[in-house]
C-alpha cells in the first residue's frame, strides 16, 4: 500500500452493513447481521485471503463490533478507520477540527480494542482543500501517527482538486473509481508517482452497476485492479457468495 508498508490483499472489506442500515445508498435493505454470522463473514474474508477491513465512526455501531469480533486475531488484519463524520438520528454530522480529530482516534482505539490503528482517513464531506489547508487535521492525525496511534493516514476525497494535492502529502488516499466515475482517474495517476497508498471506493456503484455490461462485477473489478496505483479495492457485502464472487472477479482481473 504505496511507501506506508502495509501489505494488503486486492479486496478488502467494507464494513459499513455491520453497523448500519439507514442512510445507506444500496438497491436494497438489510438487517444488521448478528455476531454469529458478521463472525462468519470475516472468517470466510480471511479464509478467501483478505486482509484489510475497511470501517468508520459514520458506520454506526461497526467499530465497536469489529472491536468484539477480532479481539483474537487482530493482528492478522490491516484496519482502516476515518475521522470526521459522525452518523446520528438520519443525519451526518462533520467536524474537522484538531481536536475532535484527536477525540476520535482516540474513541475508535478504544471502540476497536486495540493500541494503533493501521490507517485512518479524513471523511470529507466535500471540501477536501479547507481539510488540506485550513482546518489542521492532517497535521493532528501527523502529531498522532509520531505518538504511535496511528499508523499512516490520508482521506477519502470528493473531489479532483483536492484529491490531486492530497496525492503528494498523505500516505493513503481512498478514490471513488468505476466504469461510470473516471473522473479521479489524473488522482491515481498522481499516487502513483507519489507512492501513496490508494484504496478504491464505490468500484461496483454500492450496488448500481451499469446493466448493460456482460459482467459488470468484472468490468469494474479490471479497471480497478489493472491500474498501476491501486493498493485494493474495498467491498462492502453481507452475501458469502457475494464475496466468493468479488475475490474470483478480483483474481480474474490480476491474472488474465
Amino acid at each position: 500500500m504505496g511507501h506506508t508498508g502495509f501489505q494488503v490483499s486486492a479486496i478488502g472489506l467494507g464494513t459499513v452493513k455491520f453497523g448500519r442500515n439507514s442512510g445507506v445508498n444500496y438497491p436494497r435493505s438489510f438487517e444488521l447481521p448478528s455476531d454469529t454470522e458478521a463472525r462468519q463473514l470475516l472468517d470466510l474474508a480471511k479464509g478467501l485471503g483478505i486482509n484489510l477491513l475497511d470501517t468508520a465512526p459514520a458506520y454506526g455501531c461497526a467499530e465497536e463490533r469489529l472491536g468484539f469480533l477480532l479481539s483474537k486475531d487482530r493482528n492478522d488484519w490491516v484496519i482502516v478507520s476515518k475521522v470526521g463524520e459522525e452518523f446520528s438520528d438520519g443525519q451526518s454530522r462533520f467536524d474537522f477540527t484538531p481536536e475532535y480529530t484527536r477525540l476520535s482516534v482516540e474513541r475508535s482505539l478504544a471502540r476497536l480494542r486495540c493500541d494503533c490503528i493501521d490507517v485512518v482517513l479524513v471523511h470529507s464531506n466535500g471540501e477536501d482543500l479547507a481539510i488540506l489547508h485550513h482546518y489542521g487535521t492532517l497535521e493532528a492525525l501527523a502529531e498522532l501517527k509520531q505518538r504511535g496511534l496511528v499508523g499512516s493516514y490520508g482521506i477519502s476525497i470528493k473531489t479532483l482538486e483536492g484529491g490531486l494535492q492530497a496525492a503528494a502529502t498523505c500516505d493513503v488516499l481512498m478514490v471513488t473509481y468505476n466504469p461510470a466515475h473516471r473522473i479521479e482517474e489524473p488522482v491515481l495517476k498522481a499516487c502513483h508517482e507519489h507512492s501513496t497508498g490508494v484504496l478504491i471506493k464505490k468500484a461496483l456503484s454500492s450496488g448500481h452497476l451499469d446493466s448493460t455490461e456482460q459482467d459488470p462485477v468484472q468490468a469494474s473489478m479490471n479497471l480497478s485492479l489493472r491500474h498501476c496505483a491501486t493498493s485494493s479495492v474495498i467491498v462492502g457485502t453481507l452475501s458469502s457468495d457475494h464475496l466468493r464472487s468479488n475475490v474470483i472477479a478480483a483474481h480474474n482481473a490480476l491474472t488474465t
